[in-house]
């Protein structure tokens, strides 16, 4: 059997923990979803949280391929030391990378990021974007880092603020987001069939 992939890899980014899990549970759901009816690839860090909340909703809504990429080594190491979920996906990476490496992974092998909510390792995340040139879209109403991401662009001089999208609704952030993926990959459209 011969397994296709989406049209886009599309890497959802947003908090393991704290309070913009409970604040971006839902958009996250609608984030996965959304991902699915656009008949993209899902990626994000094999994470709990708002990851794993998209990844469930992606699978439930019939998505294509799921690939989470983990900072462990092995599976064993995935949930026992990581205590990381494993069911969500169709395939999981064990990179061994850390979370630091584990997210240049994740950014680098993604064509554009979803990011909901989220802390210090969804900043880290955004920050990977802006210098590999990967569109991100912030779906917005889950507090956390999200939330402060327009005031950073003003001071980042080499931000690449084009690049960076802002939407409430999953299902419109995820359609620009394919927009500018098309644009920008215009001269590469039959590698993307």
């Amino acid at each position: 059997m011969k397994i296709k992939g989406g049209r886009y890899q599309i890497c959802v980014s947003g908090a393991a923990k704290g309070e913009s899990v409970e604040q971006g549970r839902e958009l996250a759901s609608e984030a996965g979803k959304a991902i699915a009816k656009a008949r993209h690839t899902l990626l994000t860090g094999a994470t709990s949280g708002l990851p794993e909340q998209a990844a469930s909703s992606y699978k439930s809504a019939g998505g294509l391929m799921s690939l989470g990429i983990s900072p462990a080594a092995t599976k064993i190491e995935h949930v026992v030391k990581y205590r990381l979920p494993v069911n969500q996906y169709d395939c999981i990476l064990y990179t061994g990378l850390h979370y630091i490496g584990r997210d240049t992974l994740l950014i680098n092998s993604a064509d554009a990021v979803v990011s909901i909510g989220g802390r210090l390792g969804t900043l880290h995340e955004f920050t990977i974007a802006m210098e590999t040139r990967t569109p991100i879209g912030f779906l917005q109403g889950a507090g956390g880092i999200s939330n402060e991401i327009e005031e950073f662009l003003e001071f980042l001089p080499n931000a690449h603020k084009e690049l960076v999208l802002f939407d409430t609704d999953a299902d419109r952030l995820v359609a620009k987001l394919s927009s500018l993926l098309d644009e920008l990959y215009e001269p590469y459209a039959s590698v993307y069939k």
